[in-house]
Formats: C-alpha cells, structure tokens, sequence
C-alpha cells in the first residue's frame, strides 16, 4: 500500500546522503583552491623581494587607482546618459 511512499522516502534519503558526501567535497576543494592562491601570492611576493609593508603599500596604491578608475568611469556615464537626455 506505502511501497510508492517507501520508495520515495528511500531516493530521498539517497539524495541527502549524497548531498552531504558533495558539500565536504566542495568544501575540500574551496580550501584546496584557497591554500593554493595563498602559496601562488607568496611565491609571487618572495620572487618580487618586497617586504610585507612595500607590499600592504602597493595593495594600498593599486586598491587607490581602481578606485579612481571606477569614479572616472561613473562620471563618463552620468555625463554619457545627461548628454543622451537632452
């Protein structure tokens, strides 16, 4: 009478465990990928010779320059769309 019921409850029961099995591999994978771009960052800054603060520096004035990159951009656009309105 409940063999449809039990079916399903056994196929849901299967896709649960194996969502579970999936998470702990992304999660493996997330921190595989996260320790590997940590090693390519120190390789790039031990082969630069650069010391922690030249580089929290160069962050710092690349970080100023997209910033600026950004602002400019807006601008144009703003002009861009008043120019297009009138």
């Amino acid at each position: 009478m409940f063999t449809k019921l039990d079916k399903l409850r056994a196929d849901l029961l299967k896709a649960k465990e194996k969502r579970a099995e999936w998470d702990g591999k992304v999660k493996e994978l997330e921190r595989k990928c996260r320790e590997e771009e940590n090693l390519t960052i120190q390789g790039l800054v031990h082969a630069a010779n650069i010391s922690p603060e030249q580089l929290a520096a160069l962050i710092k004035m690349t970080a100023g320059e997209k910033i600026q990159q950004i602002n400019n951009d807006n601008k144009e656009n703003l002009e861009d769309d008043f120019n297009d309105e009138n």
